[in-house]
């Protein structure tokens, strides 16, 4: 931005006894010479004061740099360059890129969530009706704003060059804080809008078709998002999806559910929407769904069934097996343990520790590695030898460490298969890519070793460094930071910068690439393990890199998966940025869990979701820390 030119005037002393008069004297005297000079002359003259004038400039380049220097001050200051300053910072040193649509009056700054009485703030501004568009118009307070089609705000008199708005991510300034904070809100309130008006109180949106599928018919997202409304400080959502689990949500279907995706999503949320605001409707609607799930644990063994009919209270395996996988077994027990310290009832924490016991002294393991399935009538492991921490294992690994720091750290049991299973990791699992050298977590199939990663693994790098903030070896923290640059280089290594579903990392010398991805495997479903990893390691380590990374995905989402009449879309091929072929489907977890480990990632204030208070469930629902017993 060009500064404005400056007026600069010069003062005259006036002598009151004459000097006026005396002046206009001379001023006629020296105008009547010039008019007696020939026109020759008169050019010359000219010419010669011209060439003096120019030649005083020249040699005195200072005198430029401080107009400039005081122009830019005027302006706000320079620190580093007068365009970004104007950018960054409201002549009053007021952070402006972008200003919350509603100033957010009353609210303490990004303080952390609490348990009730949240102050009162206006409205959310409206939404951006185009993805096509580079920038879009937006009122907010009467006040024009652009958006762009990355989602943060601008203000239309303070911001002239897009590239300008880009430079700010590398920046320190606090208002580069608020301008990602504020992108993740727009991001959400367009994705809420999408499901407001095409699939509202149904499970998840269908964005392109402008429609809806149904898992459970039991709202789904809706329920997943609700605590992050609440920590994105979403007030007029909140209300909104609090309304209707008021008064539309109920549990008495004659439907089947599955127990795993019930407990995570459901139950999960409820719980910590119960603790975040303290009010008593959550509670009420997680004792009621929680109630409805204990017949799948009704099983000869104790081993829990995979699917329930909470109308009926009918419980059983899925058709074509009697087993579960180790995963969905395994990873209910924060929930119901939570709930059974809430209601003061212990059947459900009985229930779920029940399979952890069975499960820790079973044969089948391998360095603490685990089959990815169980039989729910002998409870014995099935399909031996497949070790992997992909898809249908990786959550046991992950409520192994969650346990422990949610009961206090005194279950050893937990904490010692959690440290056999790293070492069965290391030992087992990790390699080196070619040609960056990247260390990636591979899979064991009877002894043979396959270089294949589910981006489903990338929540490994979040729970090494957690499990090393609460006092395991700092070498756990030394692996994650390895891990989490190999999950960063599967997003940055396609060519649309969002990483597939699985890929194979190439070990052979002479490599020009690391990954290498099938074509049936270039999906992205807007899953959220990588950001949750990042989000962990800045907040234990504060390298800036970790926010970076970050916001470089956040861009990709909006650029390739933002749907413009409201939502985002799976797509099909990450390594086609000109046709990445849209699935038609916003997961839940995408307002559940990826939006709020974006929104946490960007946020400096430690205390938003303390980690030493807080521990989350692996859908994101932030659940207590139990206090040590005395």
């Amino acid at each position: 931005m060009i500064a404005p030119a400056r007026k600069d005037f010069v003062s005259l002393a006036v002598d009151e006894s004459g000097a006026y008069t005396n002046g206009k004297q001379r001023k006629q005297s020296y105008l009547r010479k010039w008019k007696q000079l020939s026109s020759l002359q008169r050019s010359l003259i000219l010419f010669v004061l011209v060439l003096l004038l120019i030649s005083g400039i020249a040699g005195y380049p200072g005198l430029l740099t401080h107009w400039g220097a005081q122009s830019d001050t005027a302006e706000g200051g320079n620190d580093g360059g007068g365009m970004l300053s104007q950018i960054e910072m409201k002549s009053e040193g007021k952070a402006i890129l972008p200003e919350p649509p509603s100033e957010r009056k009353g609210f303490r700054k990004q303080g952390p969530p609490i348990l009730q009485n949240r102050s009162q703030f206006k409205g959310n501004g409206s939404e951006p009706q185009g993805v096509e568009m580079k920038k879009m118009v937006q009122e907010e307070d009467g006040n024009k704003s652009l958006i762009s089609w990355r989602g943060a705000v601008i203000k239309m008199d303070e911001v002239t060059d897009t590239k300008k708005k880009e430079m700010l991510p590398e920046s320190e300034d606090s208002s580069v804080v608020v301008s990602r904070l504020e992108a993740v809100r727009e991001a959400f309130r367009h994705a809420w809008k999408g499901y407001k008006d095409f699939a509202w109180g149904h499970d998840e949106l269908k964005p392109i078709s402008k429609s809806y599928t149904e898992w459970f018919g039991l709202g789904l997202t809706l329920i997943d998002a609700l605590d992050t409304m609440w920590i994105l400080e979403l007030k007029k959502e909140f209300e909104e999806a609090r309304q209707w689990v008021a008064t539309q949500l109920s549990f008495e279907k004659n439907v089947d559910v599955n127990l795993f995706e019930s407990t995570i999503r459901i139950l999960g949320g409820l719980l910590s929407t119960y603790h975040l605001t303290g009010d008593a409707l959550f509670l009420d609607k997680a004792k009621d769904i929680g109630s409805r799930l204990m017949p799948a644990f009704s099983t000869p063994s104790k081993i829990p069934y995979s699917d329930v009919n909470i109308g009926s209270g009918v419980a059983h395996p899925p058709r074509w097996t009697s087993d579960s996988t180790v995963a969905e077994v395994t990873t209910t027990q924060l929930e119901f343990r939570e709930l059974s310290r809430l209601t003061g009832d212990p059947k459900y924490q009985d229930a779920v520790m029940e399979v952890m016991k069975q499960v820790h002294k079973l044969e089948g393991k391998h360095d603490g590695l685990v089959p990815m399935f169980i039989n729910t009538n002998n409870g014995q492991f099935t399909h031996l030898g497949v070790y992997t921490l992909g898809a249908r294992a990786d959550s046991y690994y992950e409520y192994l460490l969650k346990q422990w720091i949610q009961g206090g750290k005194i279950e050893t049991e937990l904490l010692e298969d959690y440290m056999q299973a790293v070492e069965g990791i290391k030992k087992n699992l990790l390699k080196k890519s070619s040609p960056l050298g990247l260390t990636f977590v591979g899979e064991l199939s009877h002894g043979r070793f396959s270089p294949k990663m589910d981006h489903l693994v990338c929540f490994l790098p979040g729970t090494l460094a957690l499990g090393a903030h609460h006092g395991l070896p700092v070498e756990h923290m030394e692996l994650a930071g390895q891990l989490m640059e190999t999950c960063y280089q599967m997003y940055t290594q396609m060519e649309t910068g969002l990483s597939p579903e699985i890929v194979h990392f190439n070990m052979e010398a002479g490599s020009t690439q690391d990954v290498d991805v099938k074509p049936a495997d270039r999906h992205n479903l807007l899953r959220p393990e990588t950001v949750e990893s990042l989000f962990y390691l800045y907040r234990f380590t504060k390298d800036k890199k970790y926010q970076t990374w970050g916001w470089e995905i956040f861009q990709n989402f909006n650029k390739y998966t933002r749907v413009e009449t409201g939502g985002y879309t799976s797509i099909n091929n990450v390594r086609d940025p000109k046709s990445p072929s849209p699935r038609d489907k916003m997961e839940s977890f995408f307002l559940g869990e990826t939006l709020k480990y974006f929104y946490l990632l960007f946020s400096d204030n430690l205390d938003l979701i303390n980690l030493d208070t807080y521990i989350f469930n692996t859908e994101a629902h932030p659940l207590p820390i139990w206090p040590k017993a005395k």
